[in-house]
């Protein structure tokens, strides 16, 4: 009998111990963003951005400490759906935060679809995400493609401009951010004259800069982002082109690249979902710790990787901290206004942001925000069945 008993509770104990491990396991939670390459300074701000709010709330996320995995995406499309499988099946991640490249986001979408594992995308627009690839388990806490350009197609129009040529990489977040433009513009009366594509990641800007100068459009609109959007605006200057044709953005092609453009950026005007030192308390806060945790200031991509953890706290602490409770965890998100460093917005059924996006002018190395270009503009969701 006192063997018995004993048995029992040696079974008991590691009962006890197994059920402790279990609740005690860090969540594991994999960082595919790009570490080399043009947006690689884009993936260091989302990564700062995301770690900032784990800190913040004392190094966990909905109850549960947190491990990070982390892989180089190269902002390649090609190695996008192993390098997903590679953090889902070897690495036994909980949760995938990626990535920047609208064509590599759309190839883990499509991953995180078929396997339910939770997926966060800190940038990247692409329309598929909240479209045909739209699911549970699947947010976004940044943008769709179609916003930002929309909403300067609705200040383009506004200002009177008529005839606008539009340039920029060719690729899914390119063509995507001009339908927006062209969408909102052109049913404001306006015509876009003549789309330019540049192929994705080339900077060689000359030969559409000429393209350009006979064209003489009232205006130029164009999405770039990181290294590109620097080249591109310092080959506009110098092209004469500035003073003549205003050269209007997504707002990308200004957020954390003004320093490095040396001036060449000022007065430019951009739309986007973020604009520096918003009168609002949280972007205080926000950009106050940013800058004493990495010496440096926020820009929109420090603002998304925070707001990623953020959506992925809030899904979790309704589970207690359990990745395959995808219902509740989308119930408890969708039912939040997110109190973000951009202004409060709430996220649609299709996971993306309902948002003010910003008309912002280029100041010095600031993006200051002139007004609202659109109040909580929805993006689409075509193709989404949720």
């Amino acid at each position: 009998m006192k063997l018995l008993q004993t048995t029992l509770l040696a079974a008991a104990l590691c009962s006890t111990s197994t059920l402790s491990m279990a609740e005690e396991a860090a969540l594991k939670i994999g960082l595919m963003l790009p570490a080399t390459g043009t947006y690689a300074q884009l993936g260091t701000a989302i990564e700062n951005g995301f770690k900032l709010y784990v800190n913040q709330v004392g190094g966990k996320l909905g109850g549960r400490d947190v491990e990070y995995v982390k892989l180089d995406d190269e902002s390649d499309p090609a190695k996008a759906t192993d390098n997903i499988n590679k953090l889902i099946k070897s690495d036994k991640v909980d949760v995938v935060i990626g990535t920047v490249h609208s064509g590599v986001a759309a190839a883990m979408a499509k991953v995180a679809k078929q396997t339910g594992t939770l997926l966060v995308v800190p940038n990247a627009g692409s329309a598929m995400i909240t479209g045909p690839m739209c699911a549970p388990n699947i947010f976004r806490s940044s943008f769709s493609n179609q916003q930002p350009g929309f909403a300067m197609g609705k200040v383009a129009a506004e200002k009177g401009y008529k005839k606008v040529a539009t340039i920029t990489w060719k690729y899914g977040a390119g063509e995507e951010s001009v339908g927006g433009f062209k969408e909102a513009f052109e049913a404001d009366g306006g015509e876009v004259v003549k789309e330019l594509y540049v192929p994705f990641p080339n900077v060689e800007f000359q030969a559409l800069l000429t393209e350009i100068a006979a064209l003489k459009p009232d205006a130029v609109y164009s999405f770039f982002a990181g290294a590109g959007a620097v080249k591109f605006v310092k080959d506009y200057k110098a092209a004469g082109l500035m003073d003549n044709i205003p050269l209007l953005g997504a707002g990308f092609l200004t957020d954390g690249t003004l320093k490095a453009q040396g001036g060449d950026g000022e007065g430019l005007l951009t739309t986007l979902h973020y604009a520096d030192e918003l009168d609002n308390e949280t972007d205080k806060a926000f950009r106050q710790a940013y800058n004493a945790a990495f010496d440096m200031v926020p820009d929109v991509y420090a603002v998304q990787g925070f707001d990623a953890a953020q959506i992925l706290d809030i899904g979790l602490k309704a589970t207690g901290g359990d990745v395959s409770k995808t219902a509740e965890i989308a119930a408890a998100v969708e039912s939040t206004e997110i109190d973000s460093p951009r202004g409060k917005f709430t996220l649609s059924k299709a996971h993306n942001p309902i948002q003010d996006i910003y008309l912002r002018e280029a100041k010095g190395e600031e993006n200051v925000m002139i007004g609202v270009a659109v109040e909580k503009l929805d993006d689409p969701a075509k193709g989404c069945r949720l």
